[in-house]
């Protein structure tokens, strides 16, 4: 319904909502929440049949977005690990790999995706959630916050590894829930009494991955980080955009999670 203009601009696909829910087979002594408990069985196995994936997390659980031409491949790489349903007219119907084969190809070995750099900002964040009821007692002060506050970007160069601060505010309303991510400095500007957070109320700062936007087609860029992070039950939330990918891990561990980091790029080289 959005009006067509020269200021928008429009990836060429159309992706699908892939939304994974645990039925108890995750073993009980793993810590690790967001990206990193569904590194091994869903974001891993995809990266390695090529499909591109845009990752989104929420305060209530994480979403996988996948091109929909890619979606035979997906059911056939995930139906060995999950049982997958698909929604048609508000009803889960289970779907086979039979359903999905007309069209399906087995990928071709390709060479490892690239290891894009990552830039950590001084930056605090917050991951927030708003019971919806409350909603309009905030409303006034989300829209100046995503309309009217924000300086123009700032270009960090491409070999930056660093950068002092980042400008990023994200808001999503799915099926009632809203989860909010904000600086820490942002959130003081909103009534602490209708903003919601983990018990614990710990700070979370941000990894940037790419010195450039880095487009649709790549596949691999979520694994990069979400992979080394599993491996070390380090918990992320994982949110792509349409330039650049953002990994939001607690504050405590931000040192060990850039080693890390830095450490598979160098070993990718």
């Amino acid at each position: 319904e959005l009006p067509p203009s020269e200021f928008m601009q429009v990836a060429d696909s159309t992706w699908l909502v892939l939304s994974v829910v645990s039925n108890g087979r995750v073993p009980s002594g793993c810590q690790a929440t967001g990206v990193t408990k569904i590194a091994r069985s869903v974001i891993a196995p995809l990266a390695e049949h090529h499909v591109s994936v845009l990752m989104l997390s929420t305060y209530q659980t994480d979403f996988i977005l996948v091109r929909e031409r890619d979606l035979p491949v997906v059911i056939h790489t995930l139906a060995g690990e999950f049982d997958i349903y698909k929604e048609e007219n508000g009803e889960c119907v289970p779907v086979t790999c039979v359903d999905m084969s007309n069209g399906f190809l087995k990928p071709k070995l390709a060479a490892s995706p690239t290891l894009h750099p990552v830039q950590s900002p001084q930056t605090r964040f917050c991951i927030l959630t708003v019971a919806p009821d409350t909603l309009p007692a905030i409303a006034t002060m989300l829209i100046d916050v995503l309309f009217y506050s924000h300086s123009p970007p700032r270009e960090a160069g491409a070999g930056s590894q660093d950068l002092d601060s980042i400008t990023f505010f994200a808001f999503s309303l799915i099926e009632g829930y809203i989860s909010i991510v904000m600086d820490a400095e942002t959130q003081k500007r909103f009534p602490s009494n209708l903003l919601l957070t983990s018990s614990t109320g710990e700070l979370w700062r941000m990894v940037r991955i790419g010195g450039q936007p880095l487009g649709f087609d790549e596949c691999g860029i979520v694994a990069q980080i979400a992979e080394p992070l599993a491996a070390a039950d380090i918990s992320a939330y994982y949110i792509s955009t349409f330039n650049f990918d953002h990994a939001l891990v607690p504050e405590e561990g931000i040192a060990e999670v850039i080693e890390l980091l830095q450490q598979r790029q160098e070993s990718g080289r």
